[in-house]
Formats: structure tokens, sequence, C-alpha cells
């Protein structure tokens, strides 16, 4: 009867030995998982603020390449109307 006593405590005893407590381990897992997520959102933001400077950089180019247009038509314009300033001051210049 006693070893089948001490054999009983044995076997109870290794159950309470595997039925150990893997709070560490769970705690571990978590900040691991944290730390994942945390970094994920880390590069998101900065692809964001990558992408939203590529826009601005866009956003100025168009617009130095719309002044560029705007100031060539109106240099254009001029020289139109300089040309016929002379040409009409040369007429009348041919007139006197």
């Amino acid at each position: 009867m006693k070893k089948i006593a001490i054999t009983a405590a044995a076997v109870a005893a290794l159950g309470l030995a595997a039925c150990t407590s893997n709070s560490s381990t769970d705690a571990n897992n978590t900040a691991d998982i944290n730390a994942t997520g945390t970094a994920a959102e880390v590069d998101v933001n900065a692809a964001a603020v990558d992408a939203n400077a590529a826009v601005d950089n866009t956003n100025s180019a168009l617009d130095n390449a719309g002044a560029t247009i705007g100031n060539a038509a109106t240099d254009a314009g001029n020289a139109v109307a300089n040309t016929a300033d002379a040409a009409g001051d040369a007429v009348s210049n041919a007139t006197r």
C-alpha cells in the first residue's frame, strides 16, 4: 500500500510540475507583438510622411512649370506688342 501511495504522490508531483504557469512567456510574446505592431505603425507613418513630401515636391514642380509657361507667354505677348509698336513707329516715321 505504501508503494502505491508513493507512486501516486510521485505521479501527482510530476503532474503539478507540468502545469507551471507560462505567464512570463505570455508576457514576452505580448511584448514582442506590441513591439512589432509599434514598429509597423512607425514604418507606415514614415511612408505617409515620405508620400506627402513627394506630393508637395510634385506640386511645387508643377507650380514652377506653370509659372515658367505663364512668364514665357507674357514675354511672347510683349514681344508681339513691341513689334507692332515698332512697325507703327516705322510707318509713322516714313509718312512724315
